[in-house]
């Protein structure tokens, strides 16, 4: 038998502006030393996939250039060919936060989309959830393995016989005692947890646990009045593990059990209603990042984030020291001068708590990132802003607040996924999409996870755990635009509960995860 050998394919870079001197490798598995492109380029060693490769001769000191952006400088020669990485360049110093440009490329509003809804669960209070899901509030870390046992046997026992309620969840931490509570950096993880509850993905009905000596106690976490009820004469009900009408463990359970009851036989009376795509709450997110988030996926999910803006939805973009090194192109685009400085305002506290932990944001790469070809934080932050889009940022969020207005929104969060994640729902986020391109499993209980992936070969690889795959823009097989659009339909048959992602099929969940500047005790 005979079998023909199969042609390579061609090697192919992506340089992404005229101007830059460096460009990445597209080929999987990289490009070895000799091989020459279309173009009369020949490597001088061998370029991992993703890597990039310097396009003119560079002289130490020189600055490289990716996005039509400094990105760093060369610390040796590197001549026309070389392999440009982190062990050969220095990262340029953060941009100062003095005398940036402020609302001087306010993009004009593109025209109205129209004509797309989705079928979601209206709330008391106007919002609408994707899912519709009775979530458990706890006060404290001490009652999450009584709360973890409740809700599997809730899961098991009680939630077969409610076929519209589509789950339960712990809202389980490691926040509640132990902690300066009133710190005033505490205000962060106590509204956080608060704003948490009001979910639209939880209905309007709340429920908690509470141990009953912690710190934070429930009239504090959870005020009278603080949740817009589905049924206004409603309570929060509250179970106390202290109380002496509890006599041992099955007592606990079995009163948590009962509440949750009546908890789910109000959420099993929701239906899906159709609502304009005004209504989705989308917090967006990338994670295990390599050189391909900044040309496929980012701006596949940014070309999304702006038809979801002209449909008058909600779009979040996070991660303070990925979009740090960017300040002044979001200060430019910010619908205001108000915006514009509530922007430097996060940008700063968040420059202080570095450096309170004598830290900078050049700890944020981490070496995956790096394997995948990104040399600093000033590269991946220029990829990272490409999840906003175009549109003009409409409002800023400190830490653990919740949306006040639509459009597209800069939710300060820490870069770390589950942080970040965390605090978009907290914001009231409904969807989340999350871009990847050394692979993760992420996921949230929450809310229905779109994962998208930045390369074929990820998308191969895990194909089971990938929902889009954007690395067919690589490759010349698609363009940013029908990824973009392929994930807006998509978000809205999620949304809709026509589809599952691959995290909720598989039921892959990461803890929620508070972020607590304020001290522990």
């Amino acid at each position: 038998m005979q079998v023909q050998p199969q042609a390579q394919p061609a090697p192919l870079y992506i340089r992404i502006h005229d101007d830059d001197n460096v460009a990445i490798v597209v080929n999987d598995g990289g490009l070895p030393v000799g091989t020459e492109f279309p173009d009369g380029l020949v490597l001088l060693e061998h370029v991992p996939q993703g890597h990039k490769v310097a396009l003119r001769d560079l002289a130490p000191g020189d600055a490289i250039i990716r996005y039509h952006v400094t990105i760093g400088y060369a610390a040796q020669e590197l001549p026309r060919g070389s392999w440009v990485n982190e062990r050969v360049t220095t990262m340029p110093a953060a941009p100062g936060l003095d005398a940036l440009p402020i609302s001087t490329r306010v993009p004009p509003p593109a025209p109205p989309l129209e004509g797309y809804t989705f079928e979601g669960y209206r709330n008391a209070d106007g919002s609408v959830g994707t899912r519709n899901i009775l979530a458990i509030t706890t006060t404290v870390q001490c009652v999450s393995g009584v709360v973890e046992h409740a809700v599997k046997r809730i899961r098991a026992e009680l939630l077969p016989r409610y076929p519209n309620v589509d789950d339960v969840v712990g809202i389980e931490h490691t926040y509640g005692c132990g902690v300066a509570i009133d710190a005033p950096d505490a205000i962060i993880p106590i509204r956080t947890l608060r704003n948490i509850s009001q979910n639209p993905n939880f209905g309007g009905t709340a429920m908690m646990v509470s141990l009953g000596c912690e710190k934070l106690q429930p009239d504090r976490l959870l005020p009278p009045g603080s949740i817009p009820l589905l049924d206004r004469g409603h309570r929060v009900d509250t179970v106390t593990l202290q109380d002496e009408a509890h006599v041992g463990f099955e007592s606990m359970v079995a009163h948590i059990m009962r509440t949750a009851e009546r908890h789910l036989e109000t959420l099993d009376q929701r239906r899906r209603v159709t609502c304009p795509v005004s209504d989705l709450v989308v917090g967006v997110q990338c994670g295990g990042s390599d050189a391909f988030s900044g040309v496929t996926a980012n701006p596949a999910v940014g070309f999304a984030s702006d038809l979801l803006v002209r449909a008058g939805g909600t779009v979040m973009f996070s991660e303070n020291t990925e979009v740090r090194d960017g300040i002044a192109q979001l200060t430019a685009r910010a619908a205001t001068p108000e915006v514009a400085e509530a922007l430097i305002r996060e940008m700063d506290w968040y420059d202080r708590y570095l450096q309170r932990g004598m830290a900078d944001r050049s700890a944020n790469t981490s070496p995956g990132n790096k394997k995948g070809g990104l040399s600093n934080i000033v590269e991946k932050a220029m990829g990272s802003i490409a999840k906003s889009g175009h549109s003009a940022i409409s409002g800023v969020l400190a830490p653990g607040e919740k949306l006040k207005t639509k459009g597209l929104i800069y939710t300060a969060t820490p870069a770390s996924d589950f942080i970040c994640g965390t605090l978009q729902l907290a914001a009231g986020m409904n969807l989340h999409i999350f871009t990847t391109g050394r692979g993760t499993p992420y996921g949230l209980a929450e809310v229905p996870v779109i994962k998208v992936a930045t390369r074929d070969d990820l998308a191969r690889r895990w194909f089971d755990l990938m929902d889009v795959n954007a690395g067919s823009i690589a490759t010349g097989n698609a363009t940013i635009a029908d990824v973009g659009w392929e994930l807006f339909h998509y978000m809205l048959d999620v949304a809709s509960g026509r589809k599952k992602t691959r995290a909720e099929a598989l039921g892959l969940h990461n803890a929620l995860a508070l972020f607590n500047p304020a001290p522990v005790t």
